[in-house]
């Protein structure tokens, strides 16, 4: 039994090794740890290139799931329900159609398109211009629709919803447990709606499972490092993170050769 089981990890990570994507996890478990999100984006792209655009969607999301059921029971006192709870349930519906497209439209042009809007308003944000009204909930409710299309299309759906969230005057407490409790409200419907449409297997679940304790580990030491009292640092590797992601994505034909 333990022989079949071994066996079966093996063949898992038999094209790529298990060592650089188990790396990549523990970096990106430092980042959703620390920053509360930034681990999806640190993912995606190097999983889309090891174990294909499909199946990374997956992996991800079920790695991602576990760590956000880690972090939201301290998170959820400070989460605002009244902009988080509508925004959520618009996500989950929309992700039907982010599932259509993951089958019909070229990928490439989907991740270069987000990377580049993730891009554009990072430079925005980090020029100092800042939303000073209230967050509607019928805003909250387009950057939801927005964020599940991108979800089920590229796993990475937090950028319109990090940066409606940042934008505003929060306290950094506030804005790490909104994203943390978004994450948490929309990944098992994503899941299960791509194994409706046929779009993940058990194989990608399961490489995920085995690449999770990299990811505790990594989310366990980021909460440790994470300061709600110094803003400007956590705003700052927010944007970074975001920024590196976006450019990734529009450069990685040109680093990935």
């Amino acid at each position: 039994m333990i022989d079949s089981v071994i066996a079966y990890i093996a063949a898992l990570f038999a094209a790529t090794g298990f060592w650089m994507p188990a790396v990549v996890v523990l970096v990106a478990g430092l980042m959703r740890g620390f920053a509360g999100f930034g681990s999806a984006m640190l993912m995606a792209p190097v999983f889309a290139v090891l174990f294909g655009p499909t199946d990374m969607i997956a992996t991800v999301v079920a790695i991602e799931l576990a760590v956000s059921l880690q972090l939201f029971p301290a998170a959820r006192r400070d989460c605002d329900w009244r902009i988080i709870g509508p925004m959520s349930v618009v996500a989950c519906l929309a992700m039907p159609l982010g599932a259509w497209l993951l089958a019909s439209v070229d990928k490439d042009l989907i991740v270069k398109t987000v990377s580049g809007i993730i891009v554009v308003f990072v430079l925005i944000m980090a020029s100092g211009m800042r939303y000073r009204g209230e967050r509607s909930i019928g805003a909250g409710m387009l950057v939801g629709a927005l964020s599940g299309v991108m979800m089920a299309t590229t796993s990475v759906g937090g950028p319109p919803v990090l940066m409606y969230l940042l934008a505003g005057n929060d306290p950094p407490a506030r804005h790490r447990a909104n994203i943390i409790t978004y994450y948490m409200a929309t990944q098992v419907p994503l899941i299960v709606i791509m194994f409706w449409y046929g779009l993940a297997g058990v194989g990608s679940i399961a490489r995920g499972l085995v690449l999770l304790p990299m990811m505790l580990v990594g989310a366990w030491i980021g909460r440790l490092l994470f300061n709600p009292r110094d803003e400007r640092l956590y705003r700052s590797v927010a944007l970074a993170i975001l920024f590196a992601a976006g450019a990734f994505g529009l450069l990685r034909d040109w680093i990935i050769r």
